[in-house]
């Protein structure tokens, strides 16, 4: 069982089918899938399951802050089961791949006070870019 699935479970989130298909999809380190990734991934699973439970459930998962929505560039949403540990993201401005960084330090502690325009700042979300090595390779 994935670590994902149980912590829905934990929550008492009714698990059903089409749930257990989404989080199974979701499971597994620097997972970052667009929801008609996830889709295509399900279907292969449960080809009954359609486009819109597949939102809903990722919808769901989201509110109750157990994947994150993820948005690094203009294109689509993407899904991170990975919401309980903080962490960043690095991002290949070609292909697009992601990956989970976890580097030392911490970032609220970077921005100095007088750029903090009084604001209190209660969260820091850094994206790394760069070029991955299969991109770089060709």
């Amino acid at each position: 069982m994935s670590d994902l699935l149980e912590r829905l479970r934990g929550r008492g989130w009714r698990m059903t089918a089409q749930r257990r298909v989404v989080a199974e999809v979701l499971d597994g380190d620097h997972v970052h899938l667009t929801a008609d990734e996830v889709h295509a991934r399900a279907v292969a699973k449960l080809p009954e399951i359609s486009r819109a439970t597949v939102y809903n459930t990722l919808g769901e998962m989201v509110t109750l802050g157990e994947v994150l929505e993820v948005s690094t560039d203009r294109r689509a949403k993407r899904y991170d089961p990975n919401a309980h540990r903080p962490h960043h993201h690095l991002v290949c401005a070609q292909c697009g791949a992601i990956r989970d960084v976890h580097p030392s330090g911490n970032p609220l502690s970077d921005l100095p006070d007088s750029e903090r325009f009084g604001f209190t700042v209660s969260d820091v979300e850094v994206t790394y870019r760069g070029v991955c090595p299969n991109c770089a390779a060709t």
